[in-house]
């Protein structure tokens, strides 16, 4: 599996799973439990969830899913902005601690900016690492002025800005994305396959991979991981969905597949308003 680093040195695999709406039909546990646990197998060893899926059945699910196995993971959740007050924050990680079985978080995240301070939330973040619950943390949904804002905020720490990126969702090139890559912090990439799947019936990216003998979704995901410093992190809720993206990494994007994709997704020229679902 090829890696990628954070900011303080962590080697983490490019390719991981993201587990939203995960846990919500009892009729599929089974089978997403399965698919977490192939991804793991093929080295998708980052899980990414949060404490607001499903009310926390995530959480839990992710949980059954890695029993025995916590040690070879890395294991991401997030705290609501509900929830991001300095003893909000450390009650929500406890709360997320225990449906998930394990003693810490490898990382934990701020879901998105709201009303609490950032200064308060990263105390809180700080004090969760001055602990042992959590070994570093970072945010999600932040743009650049926001990024900017936390690090004033004392928010230097930070390892990853987790934000909607795919081919059809590309603001984030103009300069988020370039900002981030030259202060060494890693985009982590959610809904690389778009909002539900919605790119696995285009067009492009169906000749692309056609081309290829691959499936829209390794392009897609491939788009992703083209370049260093980004974390793709799609959901899977059946085994022959991870095997298909697992083998993401082993598909290149050719020129000519490049300028088809710049052609039906052009990007961005200038200033976009963050992305987010």
């Amino acid at each position: 599996m090829r890696q990628t680093r954070t900011p303080d040195g962590t080697s983490v695999p490019v390719l991981g799973q993201g587990t939203w709406m995960m846990g919500d039909e009892p009729g599929r546990r089974d089978a997403e439990i399965a698919a977490l646990r192939e991804g793991i197998d093929r080295g998708m060893t980052l899980l990414d969830t949060a404490e607001i899926y499903g009310n926390g059945r995530s959480e839990e699910l992710v949980a059954e899913a890695i029993e025995g196995r916590r040690d070879a993971l890395f294991l991401v959740s997030k705290v609501a902005p509900g929830n991001a007050s300095r003893q909000g924050t450390i009650r929500a990680c406890e709360a997320s601690l225990q449906r998930l079985g394990t003693d810490r978080l490898d990382l934990y995240l701020l879901h998105w900016r709201g009303s609490v301070p950032l200064a308060e939330t990263v105390a809180a973040l700080e004090t969760l690492k001055d602990s042992g619950k959590i070994l570093r943390w970072g945010v999600s949904n932040f743009d650049v002025d926001d990024m900017a804002e936390l690090a004033a905020a004392g928010g230097e720490a930070v390892q990853t800005d987790q934000v909607l990126y795919n081919p059809s969702e590309r603001g984030i090139e103009h300069d988020l994305l370039p900002m981030l890559t030259e202060q060494g912090i890693p985009v982590m990439a959610y809904s690389p396959i778009g909002q539900g799947g919605d790119l696995l019936d285009d067009a492009t990216l169906a000749r692309i991979a056609e081309r290829h003998g691959a499936t829209p979704a390794r392009v897609a995901l491939a788009f992703v991981l083209r370049q260093e410093g980004v974390i793709a992190i799609p959901k899977a809720s059946s085994v022959d969905h991870v095997r298909d993206n697992a083998a993401a990494l082993d598909l290149t994007l050719d020129a000519q597949d490049m300028a088809e994709l710049d052609a039906a997704f052009p990007p961005p020229h200038s200033k976009q308003p963050l992305a987010i679902i």
